[in-house]
């Protein structure tokens, strides 16, 4: 009822405007586009010569290295930064202010401090201990452990004030009703946002470029100051990236999908059951 009060359907006139929009800023991207690949052509960056260094084993196992080591400080940092988001939650949602303080701290703290210098302070600090990976690594999990940390807070408390007092009700425990009520109904609606910022992540292992971390940016870089082919050495990488996260969002969508159905199947089975039970 509450849909049909607030909101009305486009009508004729309104798809049509909408549509006409759609086109017309369609037909400016491409403009914009088709401009800029026309410049690029008229400076030589499409002449054979650029693209040459492509056609080189050496320089695919080169970018195959720093995919490499992109993967894996992606791989190990959205692990631990999803570890921590949850071990941050569970401290902002505590009743006990001596759990709750700390970790409302250490969220606002480091959510504050720019990637960059975390990086830098974890690398100079610690220059022969943690290294370019492990500086840049735990960078990436304090700061994004603590947006992941704000992603699960605000998901468990969009699930209904109701769920937690029917589990009281019916006795469970707080830590129960958070392990088997509240974050199985928060993390469907959680997932969108976890798998966007999963991609920021992804991208923001670039950033280790700025401490000698061999990944997939600093070896564009190398490849054009050795073959003086900036933008095909830039399209090369962005497009590995763009396959990357694209890659990473179909994932996402086919987990999601899969969880509503299961989740769908779940409830029916109840419903089924209550109703064969009365």
């Amino acid at each position: 009822m509450s849909e049909t009060v607030l909101y009305d359907h486009p009508g004729p006139r309104a798809l049509r405007r909408a549509r006409l929009a759609s086109v017309v800023g369609g037909i400016v991207v491409l403009a914009v586009v088709a401009g800029v690949l026309a410049r690029f052509y008229e400076r030589g960056h499409f002449d054979a010569v650029k693209w040459e260094p492509f056609e080189d084993p050496d320089t695919w196992r080169a970018i195959g290295h720093g995919l490499l080591n992109t993967l894996k400080a992606a791989s190990l940092a959205i692990v631990l930064s999803l570890a921590t988001g949850v071990l941050l939650a569970v401290g902002r949602l505590s009743d006990r202010t001596f759990l709750r303080v700390p970790a409302v701290t250490v969220v606002e703290f480091f959510r504050a401090v720019p990637l960059l210098m975390l990086i830098f302070f974890f690398f100079l600090a610690s220059p022969n201990t943690l290294g370019s990976y492990g500086a840049l690594v735990a960078g990436l999990t304090l700061y994004n452990g603590a947006v992941f940390a704000e992603i699960f807070r605000a998901g468990i408390l969009a699930v209904p004030s109701g769920q937690r007092e029917a589990a009281s009700a019916i006795g469970l425990r707080p830590s129960q009703t958070m392990k088997l009520v509240l974050v199985p109904q928060a993390l469907r609606s959680m997932l969108p946002a976890l798998i966007s910022q999963a991609v920021v992540v992804l991208k923001d292992t670039s950033l280790g470029y700025i401490v000698v971390y061999p990944e997939l940016v600093r070896v564009g870089r190398q490849i054009y100051d050795n073959y003086f082919n900036i933008i095909p050495s830039i399209m090369v990488v962005t497009l590995i990236y763009v396959t990357m996260n694209m890659t990473l969002s179909f994932v996402a969508q086919r987990l999601e999908r899969r969880t509503r159905r299961q989740y769908g199947k779940a409830v029916l089975g109840t419903d089924v059951d209550a109703g064969a039970a009365v």
